[in-house]
C-alpha cells in the first residue's frame, strides 16, 4: 500500500500515529523542539545569516492538504542563504506555515514551553554536488519565524490575499514577484540545532535556524489561515487548523545561540 498520503493532522492520522509508518518518528534528532533560552549555549563562532532574494523567483502557491506553500524556482543561486551555522550555499525552495485552531497554539517550536499562534518555515536545500535532486540526498536548512498576535502585518497580507483562490486541497495558482525577506523580523538573532523534517518522512538531515524575534500577525489575519481547508472540492469541508507537530525530545542535543 502506498502510505505516502496516509499521514495528516486529525484524530485518525495525527503526529502521534506517524511512527506506525515512519519509524524515524522516534529517532535521535527529531523536530520541532522546545527551546529553553537559559540552556542554549552562546557560540561566538556562529556567523550572521546572509540572505539574498530575487523576488522574480516566486512561482506559485499551493494548498497541499496539510498547509499551503509558496514555491520558488531553485535552479540558480539567485535566492540563497549562506553563513550562519551552515557551510556552502542553500537555495530557497519554498515557504509554508503551521498554525493552530486558536491563538494560544500553532507553532511547532516553542520557547520555554510558550506556543505561538503561527510559525513560518523557509525551506532551503543545499546545492547538490552530484546533481541528485532527491530530498534524501540533499541536506536541508529550515528557518523558523514565530508569529505573535499584534498589529496586522501588511507584508503577510499579500500572501493571505492569495488564499481565497486555493481554499481546497490540490488547488494552486500563480504567485509571483514576492520578496520573502519582507516576512523576516528586523533582528536575525537565532538559535540553531540538528533536527529533522517535521512532516513525514521526518528525515534527520535538517539544520534548524529558529529566529528569536517574532513578527506580528493580527487576529483577523489568523482567521484567514483557518479558512483554508484540509479537504478537496466535493468532500465534506474540514478547516485547516492545528497542522503542527508538537515538540520532540531533545535526546542530548545541544542548542546553540548566535547571541548572548
Amino acid at each position: 500500500a502506498n502510505m505516502s498520503h496516509a499521514w495528516g493532522y486529525g484524530p485518525t492520522n495525527g503526529p502521534d500515529k506517524w511512527a506506525k509508518d515512519f519509524p524515524l518518528a522516534d529517532g535521535p534528532r527529531q523536530s520541532p523542539i522546545n527551546i529553553v533560552p537559559a540552556e542554549a549555549q552562546y557560540d561566538p563562532s556562529l556567523k550572521g545569516l546572509k540572505l539574498k532574494y530575487d523576488q522574480s523567483n516566486a512561482k506559485g502557491i499551493l494548498n497541499n492538504g496539510h498547509s499551503f506553500q509558496v514555491d520558488f524556482v531553485d535552479d540558480t543561486d539567485s535566492s540563497t542563504l549562506t553563513g550562519g551555522p551552515i557551510t556552502g550555499t542553500y537555495r530557497l525552495k519554498q515557504f509554508h506555515f503551521h498554525w493552530g485552531g486558536s491563538d494560544d497554539r500553532g507553532s511547532e517550536h516553542t520557547i520555554n514551553n510558550v506556543k505561538f499562534p503561527c510559525e513560518l518555515k523557509l525551506w532551503r536545500l543545499a546545492q547538490s554536488e552530484t546533481g541528485d535532486q532527491s530530498l534524501s540526498k540533499r541536506t536541508a536548512c529550515f528557518s523558523g519565524v514565530f508569529q505573535q498576535i499584534g498589529a496586522a502585518n501588511p507584508r503577510l497580507q499579500r500572501v493571505l490575499d492569495a488564499l481565497e483562490a486555493i481554499k481546497s486541497k490540490g488547488k494552486q495558482t500563480t504567485f509571483s514577484n514576492f520578496d520573502p525577506a519582507t516576512l523576516l523580523p528586523e533582528s536575525l538573532k537565532y538559535w540553531t540545532y540538528d533536527g529533522s523534517l517535521t512532516t513525514p518522512p521526518l528525515l534527520e538531515s535538517v539544520t534548524w535556524i529558529v529566529l528569536k524575534e517574532p513578527i506580528s500577525v493580527s487576529p483577523a489575519q489568523m482567521a484567514m489561515f483557518r479558512a483554508l481547508l484540509f479537504t478537496g472540492e466535493g468532500e465534506d469541508p474540514c478547516c485547516m487548523v492545528d497542522n503542527y507537530r508538537p515538540p520532540q525530545e531533545l535526546k542530548g542535543r545541544c542548542v546553540r545561540a548566535s547571541f548572548k
